[in-house]
């Protein structure tokens, strides 16, 4: 697949409210094939009782295996009562609890879900890990004890609302590439949240020295500015901070589109 190609797939799955089909074409394209015998769908008793509040019904579309590894393609519906962003606790404890085999059937190693509201046009994609450690009881019995990388670390913001810039920078590559199936690890690092953040701060960093450098020969060639920064104390070190600071806080406001400006106009 082509670049464009992928990024279409992309920001038609990540730049508009949740679409099962554009979902379900962007999973067969990131992961080239997965199971989609034995989907299923659940809804009111069937949801335990510690997440009815939050959890409105889930849909099992698929099951992508990876040599030993078993990931589940989810769709989970949250409560209209229940906030997107304030439920992520709940969230991911709930696909805790579906990995351990609740259901009375094997444990899984870990699920990709798109965790979807009634009320927003935002949603969020996110992937939950189980660790299985296994330990002796007093009794001599063995049983398991889970570790999970919790949901937050592993999810993306995406929508109508939202850009997907990130989306398309740790999915971009797989997609490219139409003989490679990812590993878990290599899901994992797509959704790694520390990698995504020292990028920024590295391309950030390349900023703030180009930007230094620049101010530097400015000061250098026009007498006036320099003056200007001499009497007030400036140097070109705190002047690329705070103006990168505030480039940055005003592209804040905008994506919130607190300037009065509707997304996508001028």
């Amino acid at each position: 697949m082509n670049r464009q190609e992928a990024k279409q797939i992309i920001i038609n799955t990540f730049e508009k409210p949740f679409n099962k089909e554009n979902y379900i074409k962007f999973l067969k394209n990131l992961l080239k094939f997965f199971d989609e015998k034995n989907t299923f769908s659940y809804v009111g008793q069937f949801i335990p009782d510690a997440y009815k509040d939050k959890i409105s019904s889930f849909e099992r579309i698929g099951k992508y295996t990876y040599d030993d590894k078993e990931i589940d393609l989810l769709i989970v519906n949250i409560k209209k009562e229940s906030k997107l962003e304030r439920a992520r606790t709940s969230q991911r404890n709930f696909i805790s609890w579906y990995l351990k085999g609740s259901r009375g059937g094997k444990l899984k190693d870990a699920a990709l879900v798109a965790f979807v509201s009634p009320e927003s046009d935002d949603w969020r994609f996110s992937l939950v890990k189980m660790e299985y450690k296994f330990e002796q009881t007093s009794a001599g019995k063995i049983k398991v004890k889970e570790d999970f990388t919790p949901a937050k670390r592993w999810s993306f913001l995406v929508g109508e609302n939202e850009s997907s810039h990130t989306a398309q920078s740790r999915f971009l590559p797989i997609l490219e590439n139409d003989d490679f199936k990812p590993t878990l690890d290599d899901l994992e690092n797509a959704f790694n949240v520390e990698i995504v953040t020292k990028e920024f701060f590295e391309k950030y960093r390349d900023l703030f020295i180009k930007t230094k450098q620049q101010l530097d020969k400015i000061v250098k060639k026009d007498e006036k500015i320099k003056k200007e920064f001499t009497i007030k104390k400036i140097n070109t070190v705190d002047f690329a901070k705070k103006l990168l600071g505030q480039i940055t806080f005003l592209y804040f406001l905008q994506k919130k589109g607190w300037f009065g400006v509707e997304k996508g106009k001028n």
